[in-house]
């Protein structure tokens, strides 16, 4: 048996208290319920604490920028950083936020514009304008560090130009390409029924999706019970939405499923004894060799 060379990658983000431990944890289900093959997940947290014991742990990079960006999704341009700045992380990794819900297959992520060094999720709100969604991207560690490095060098002009990340990175960098426009899709755009049938309908799941992202609120728990937080009473007359199941049930089917967390390890540990084992055999036989036919 031969191990494969690299595993699936893929890398989340959790600071704050607004996600629990158990988000990492479906996270990593449905991605290892969608991959074929070994999977490498790490997730750089302040909060290591309660995952799952497949998780890789690492200290979730901090940014220096003035409050409040430095709390937002400006964090997640630290990624960008070339491997000696980002725990020696290298090759292509798929980012997921962990407001995400995983419904299809994973494989085509890491195979897709194989080229490039960033491929992101179409900005539905934005269609048309070049603008990414950096809930769900995939990007090869250093290649385009250059994005960190200007943020943090030209932060006050960068920070006055663009209204958020998505669209700093969007605009900087020097190649991007998007998903196919089926793969990935938005809560509220795309599964939400229009206004008012949202009364008594509830959200349906597109059939060839495969990544469904919740930016803003509702989050996934709070879409999955029927509840829209509003901040004003009068929101209530649109922002409603009815129970999801369709969430739970992706929930609940990638933690059934059957738990390899330690494939990978077994997969290299059994190409090493393998390794080991032909080198014992290709010494005795030099040996053999040397010694002669008239060896005792």
């Amino acid at each position: 048996m031969t191990a494969p060379r690299h595993p699936r990658q893929v890398v989340c983000m959790r600071w704050g208290d607004r996600y629990g431990p158990e988000y990492v944890d479906r996270l990593y289900a449905m991605v290892r319920r969608w991959t074929t093959g070994p999977v490498r997940f790490v997730c750089l947290t302040d909060r290591p604490e309660g995952l799952h014991p497949g998780v890789e742990r690492h200290p979730c990079p901090e940014i220096d920028l003035p409050l409040p960006h430095r709390l937002y999704g400006w964090r997640k341009v630290t990624l960008f950083a070339p491997p000696e700045r980002l725990f020696g992380l290298t090759g292509d990794w798929l980012y997921l936020d962990l407001d995400v819900v995983v419904t299809g297959p994973l494989d085509d992520f890491f195979t897709h514009a194989p080229g490039e060094s960033f491929v992101v999720m179409q900005n539905w709100r934005q269609r048309g304008k070049g603008i990414g969604n950096t809930s769900v991207y995939r990007f090869r560690a250093g290649a385009d560090a250059y994005l960190l490095d200007t943020l943090l060098a030209e932060q006050g002009r960068i920070l006055k130009a663009f209204p958020n990340s998505q669209t700093y990175i969007s605009r900087t960098v020097r190649r991007m390409a998007f998903w196919p426009d089926d793969w990935c899709l938005l809560f509220k755009v795309h599964c939400v029924p229009p206004w008012p049938a949202r009364f008594w309908r509830a959200p349906a799941l597109p059939p060839k999706a495969r990544v469904v992202a919740f930016p803003g609120s509702p989050d996934p728990h709070e879409a999955a019970a029927g509840h829209w937080p509003v901040k004003r009473p009068l929101h209530r007359f649109y922002k409603h939405i009815r129970p999801t199941p369709w969430i739970g049930e992706a929930w609940r089917a990638a933690e059934a499923a059957p738990d390899d967390v330690h494939a990978w390890a077994a997969v290299v540990d059994l190409a090493a004894a393998e390794a080991d084992h032909a080198t014992s055999v290709d010494a005795l036989a030099h040996l053999a060799a040397e010694s002669g036919p008239g060896a005792p």
